[in-house]
């Protein structure tokens, strides 16, 4: 199967009470998982915006950075993400990541389900 990019679903969206509304890009659509996850997209936070802190339970989050800077919330503590980092959110654990930069960052997000 290929998808073009005019195919992709988009939109903007506010995330568990961050601030602004990040822009997703769906790479993978329900029903497409094989019953192994529920998210992959591509995400872009312009500056401002931010997916508010979450917990992940029966499944883990990984995001990707692809381009720029961000605060990364690890369960509480935060961190500098650039472009080439990756952070994991187990089942169980809370995160959450926000753009205070003067440029857009774009990252990759996937859930996928844990066998806990």
């Amino acid at each position: 199967m290929i998808r073009r990019a005019n195919e992709l679903e988009q939109f903007d969206k506010v995330m568990f009470g961050g601030p602004g509304a990040p822009h997703f890009t769906k790479v993978l659509n329900e029903g497409e998982f094989e019953n192994r996850g529920r998210l992959y997209n591509h995400v872009l936070l312009r500056p401002g915006d931010a997916i508010g802190v979450h917990r992940h339970n029966k499944e883990f989050e990984v995001y990707f950075i692809l381009k720029g800077e961000a605060v990364y919330n690890d369960n509480g503590t935060e961190v500098v993400v650039r472009a080439g980092d990756m952070t994991l959110c187990p089942s169980g654990e809370e995160h959450g990541i926000r753009n205070d930069g003067p440029n857009d960052v774009e990252m990759m997000a996937l859930i996928l389900f844990a066998d806990k």
